[in-house]
């Protein structure tokens, strides 16, 4: 089973311009401005993004970041969704090629299988130069999509 970047893009929504100066005040504002399912509270995705970021950066390189919850946070497929969130000014999350994060993929999803579904299908879109220049550049949700029918 494939998953469907574009949809959990669309449900989680792109941001732009997100202030902090630390992924927790990052982590604070997105959660208040994602639109979650009724049952999970901004507060309680923050607390969980934090509690990972303590274990080990979220940063993947290339100035991408992804955050995460160590155990799933939402119960049902329908209410999975990836946030995408470019930072008012890039911050250091000790990547490990030294870049600045300026764009992060809010990842809530189900269960390990899909996490690990998705980590990879992104890791992919990261490796092509194309999509990687797109974010750079601050695309929109539409460009975002169209770019991941493009080059999957």
């Amino acid at each position: 089973m494939a998953v469907d970047l574009g949809s959990l893009i669309h449900k989680g929504g792109v941001f732009f311009n997100v202030k902090g100066e630390n992924p927790e005040e990052i982590y604070k504002n997105v959660t208040d401005l994602m639109n979650l399912p009724e049952q999970i509270s901004s507060e309680s995705v923050y607390e969980a993004l934090c509690a990972r970021e303590k274990i080990m950066s979220t940063a993947v390189g290339n100035g991408i970041a992804l955050p995460h919850a160590r155990a799933p946070i939402v119960k049902s497929e329908d209410e999975q969704r990836i946030a995408v969130v470019y930072l008012d000014k890039p911050i250091d999350m000790k990547a490990p090629d030294n870049l600045k994060v300026y764009v992060m993929f809010v990842l809530l999803t189900q269960n390990p299988q899909t996490h690990l579904q998705i980590l990879s299908t992104l890791a992919g879109l990261f490796q092509k130069v194309k999509f990687r220049s797109l974010l750079e550049k601050h695309a929109s949700e539409e460009e975002i999509v169209e770019a991941i029918k493009g080059l999957a």
